[in-house]
């Protein structure tokens, strides 16, 4: 299994270079400073992670994209459920994608 940063690497040779982050307004680009609501942005794949020694260590990766064209990502380093603002954020995001 290969661990966050070899594939947070891989990703970015892909071009996902641009790191985000989910503030109470919606996702917030670290290199334009532009933040994007939810309709705005869709999950183009979704890593997860087991900590090595506890599986309840776990963290999620997304790789996203803008409607701006910014590509880049995300990373839950405590799981789905724990953060309470990043999991509402990517839950409105999944279940657009769902809808859609």
């Amino acid at each position: 299994m290969d661990s966050l940063v070899t594939v947070m690497a891989a990703v970015e040779k892909l071009g996902f270079r641009v790191q985000f982050e989910v503030t109470p307004n919606g996702l917030k680009s670290l290199a334009s400073r532009k933040e994007f609501r939810s309709d705005e942005v869709k999950i183009v794949r979704i890593y997860r992670f087991e900590g090595e020694s506890d599986p309840d260590d776990s963290s999620i990766l997304y790789a996203l994209q803008t409607n701006d064209h910014e590509r880049g990502t995300l990373v839950d380093g405590y799981g789905i459920s724990a953060d309470s603002v990043t999991a509402n954020f990517m839950k409105t995001i999944q279940n657009l994608k769902m809808a859609r």
